[in-house]
Formats: structure tokens, C-alpha cells, sequence
């Protein structure tokens, strides 16, 4: 049907996906042939998964729903999940996140909403535009007809928007997405994002914003459930894994560039977070994802 290695090396290769109007950094695309069980965890980011063929669960913030062939679902950002499944299930899965410094305010706007809302599986997925430009992008076992690699960019970025209208409902979601505290959370994360090189305090952004820092904390609390502190952590390391997958800076200059106070310190949460080292990391991803 497709070739796994090649369609995961051939995506991953395409981390920075960039529009006119939403700019996206992929973590990871990935395809599990036979994914029986993984552990409760939580992204920082989204991650929406396709099931090719199988049966399971999926449990999804304290609710599990019943999985079968076709069907779309998602992560959303902060939210306990898990996937189950006896004889194992073949899944399509992408990781990801906006670039809301790159991106346009109604983009940023929808995401966030996205992240809200509360329709995370969509049932009969596989006459969608999503799955269909999601399987052009995968190589087939006939090599011969698999996708030029000059217009993966351009696809995955159409796949990427197309889970707006997938999972939301657009007609009515920017009116209800408008009020003040979820654009005072966004600035408030745009701003980390674009900052991240600098010393940040929960007091210099409620500043920024001319807000207090008890406000400033509850939205980041209660908005994407996560402290503020956590959540620039995992904004550091999220950008300093790109910067270690994606360029060929040194580790000091990563560290550095992402607010890191040194190479130990940047180690030693790195460890904490993933696992690996940096090097390691950066070795290990480069053997991943080449033949």
C-alpha cells in the first residue's frame, strides 16, 4: 500500500511549513502500522491522527470514544489522551503547532479555538479533502507515482488547514473567539515566542500587556492549562529541538538563542523533557529520518 520509511523520511523533511497567512512548525509526522498502546500523556501542540485500518479507543480527556478505519481525531494542547487497541491499529499521524508570530491574527484566532473546542473525532473521514491530500503526500509501493518533493510544501500546508474546517464549525467561531481574555493569552504567547533569547518573568509580560500579574497567570492557567513558567520552558525546548533538527548551529548558539543560561543548563533540561541530550538528539533524528 505505502512505504513507510520512505513516507515518513520523505515528510519529515518538512518541518517549517510556510503560507501567506499561517505559518506551521511541525514536531514530527510519523506512521505506526500497528499501534496496540501507548501511556496517558499530553502535547503542548496539536497532533491529529488518521486511522487507515483498525479498531481501538481513544481516550480523550477523561472520555473514551471508539475507534474504527476512517476515522480522523484530535490532540488538543494540554489534554490528557491515550490510544488502545487489541489487534493494533495503522495510523497517519502529524504533530504541530501555529507560528502565531508568522501567521495572521484570524489564523491564530482559529487555532486557539481549535484547541477549545470540544468535537475531537470526526467519524467517516475517508471521502474528506484532509485524508485525500494526506495519502498524496505518503510514497506508494509503484514509486512511480509518488508525489514530486517540490510539492510536498505546498500540500502539507493545504492538509494542515484543511483540519480547521474538519473539526470546527467556522461559520460563528470568530465572534465567540474575540473577547479580551483570549487576545490578551495570545499576545501574551506571541510575545514569549518572539522572546524567547531574553530573561522572562510573569511581572515584564503583565507589564507589557498592562495587566496584572494574578490575570495574567490565571489566563495561562485556565486557557491552555498550563503554568506560565511551564509553558515558556516548553516553548524553549520546543524551538531549541527545531533548531537541533533543522540547522546546523552549534549547541552553545541554540542554548543561547532560546533563553538557555548555559550548555549545562540546556542540557539538563533537555534530559529532563525528552530524554536525550542535544547532541543525542541531534544525532539520533538525522539517523532517523535517512536512508
Amino acid at each position: 500500500m505505502y512505504l513507510i520509511k520512505e513516507s515518513v523520511t520523505r515528510l519529515n523533511q518538512h518541518l517549517l511549513i510556510k503560507g501567506q497567512d499561517v505559518t506551521f512548525r511541525i514536531n514530527y509526522w510519523g506512521i505506526d502500522s500497528k499501534l496496540t498502546y501507548n501511556p496517558v500523556h499530553r502535547h503542548s501542540s496539536f497532533e491529529i491522527c488518521y486511522v487507515l485500518k483498525g479498531d481501538g479507543t481513544y481516550l480523550d480527556d477523561g472520555v473514551i470514544y471508539p475507534l474504527t478505519s476512517g476515522m480522523l481525531f484530535v490532540s488538543r494542547p494540554g489534554i490528557d489522551h491515550q490510544i488502545r487497541s487489541e489487534k493494533g491499529l495503522f495510523l497517519l499521524f502529524v504533530c504541530f503547532e501555529v507560528d502565531e508570530g508568522k501567521s495572521t491574527r484570524r489564523y491564530n484566532e482559529l487555532f486557539q479555538l481549535l484547541a477549545q473546542h470540544e468535537q475531537v473525532v470526526i467519524h467517516e473521514g475517508n471521502t474528506s479533502p484532509a485524508v485525500t491530500l494526506w495519502k498524496s503526500l505518503l510514497v506508494p509501493e509503484e514509486k512511480r507515482w509518488a508525489l514530486a518533493p517540490e510539492c510536498i510544501p505546498q500540500l502539507a500546508h493545504a492538509l494542515l488547514v484543511s483540519f480547521l474546517p474538519l473539526f470546527l464549525p467556522l461559520n460563528d467561531s470568530i465572534k465567540r473567539n474575540s473577547d479580551t481574555q483570549s487576545m490578551v493569552l495570545q499576545q501574551a504567547k506571541s510575545f514569549i515566542i518572539d522572546n524567547l533569547d531574553k530573561e522572562l518573568s510573569l511581572e515584564m509580560v503583565a507589564q507589557y500587556l498592562n495587566v496584572s500579574t494574578r490575570h495574567l497567570s490565571r489566563l495561562f492557567s485556565s486557557g491552555i492549562h498550563e503554568n506560565f513558567v511551564g509553558f515558556i520552558r516548553k516553548e524553549r525546548v520546543k524551538q531549541a529541538t527545531y533548531l537541533l533538527k533543522s540547522t546546523d548551529l552549534s549547541i552553545k548558539e541554540i542554548a543561547d538563542a532560546t533563553g538557555f543560561k548555559s550548555v549545562h543548563y540546556f542540557t539538563r533540561v533537555l534530559k529532563q523533557e525528552i530524554g536525550l541530550p542535544p547532541g543525542r538528539f541531534r544525532k539520533d533524528f538525522h539517523l532517523s529520518y535517512n536512508f
